[in-house]
């Protein structure tokens, strides 16, 4: 049992209960789920993760006045669940919640995971939020829905504004080309397979990050980037060759296997852009497809920017 799989049963267990009593119309406004920090809502979770902030709990988020008025008394019922479920014991907590689980306000969970406390009010402040804080702040799973919690996933869910993943994508090609098909191929001619390594470890991310933009998706923390492409519908079984390049030796043996994948990724990600007209480069390089892809955007504040801003 993983530990949303762990929370879901839980929450089947005693959320009735927990929520017995509340007001009609705060009960609809509270959600409740298994969302943001931590490998297990992900699903990523295995064994070794259990090592620290694994516990049978859950999530619930309320509007910023019903918890002034009930978020003491939720939880301090909270609190009051069996301490152990399923063999698993539940973790300390105090009368303002656990280290994860426990209630909170929504627009505190989303404040603490991306800097403003819902949607990004502009373009800019788009821009400006990590990617894996976005991954971070819609994944997991949400057993109840409700209230202001519910209505920011949804519009975050929905992925980026046109023009900003416009910009993200063409930052991501011109960093592809110039650290995999430009800087890879010259440290290996150099010898210096120290410098060609961190040209493929930048290539991976910005391949990696190009991917989860190309399917409207957010891209996790590092550590979890490659194993999030699985399932993906656009370019999801890239993770074995993109793993090729980090995890065998670069060398004078691996050279032209690696700089093959290099290509073949770019290539790949050159037809998608032709696909949908995003560019209409005809070569493989795809520094060119980074600046046609950048011409496509429509807000000129944005388009003016840096070509690596996103």
């Amino acid at each position: 049992m993983n530990g949303i799989e762990l929370s879901k049963a839980f929450w089947d267990e005693y959320g009735n209960a927990l929520l017995e009593g509340l007001p009609a119309d705060v009960l609809a406004r509270v959600a409740v789920g298994l969302a943001g920090q931590g490998s297990e809502c992900f699903g990523f979770d295995d064994e070794l993760s259990r090592d620290h902030d694994f516990e049978p709990g859950f999530r619930l988020w309320m509007d910023d006045g019903d918890h002034e008025r009930w978020g003491m008394e939720l939880q301090r019922r909270y609190n009051a669940l069996p301490r152990d479920f399923c063999g698993v014991k539940r973790l300390g907590s105090n009368a303002y919640g656990g280290l994860r689980n426990g209630v909170m306000r929504a627009g505190d969970f989303y404040g603490n995971l991306l800097g403003v406390r819902g949607v990004p009010a502009d373009l800019r402040e788009w821009l400006e939020v990590p990617e894996y804080a976005l991954a971070t702040a819609v994944n997991g799973r949400v057993f109840k829905e409700g209230g202001v919690f519910s209505e920011i996933r949804a519009a975050l869910r929905a992925g980026y504004p046109r023009d900003v993943l416009l910009k993200k994508l063409a930052a991501r090609c011109v960093t592809m080309a110039q650290a995999g098909q430009y800087n890879f191929p010259r440290s290996l001619k150099r010898g210096d397979y120290a410098a060609a390594a961190e040209s493929l470890c930048e290539f991976v991310g910005a391949a990696c990050s190009a991917i989860y933009l190309l399917n409207n998706a957010y891209m996790p923390y590092y550590k979890w980037r490659l194993r999030g492409l699985d399932g993906l519908a656009v370019l999801g079984d890239m993770r074995e060759p993109l793993s090729f390049l980090l995890t065998e030796e670069t060398s004078a043996a691996t050279a032209a296997v690696k700089t093959g994948v290099v290509e073949d990724i770019c290539r790949l990600v050159a037809d998608e852009l032709r696909r949908r007209r995003l560019s209409d480069e005809t070569d493989s390089y795809l520094e060119p497809h980074g600046f046609a892809v950048n011409g496509k955007i429509e807000n000129a504040e944005l388009r003016a920017l840096h070509i690596l801003a996103g």
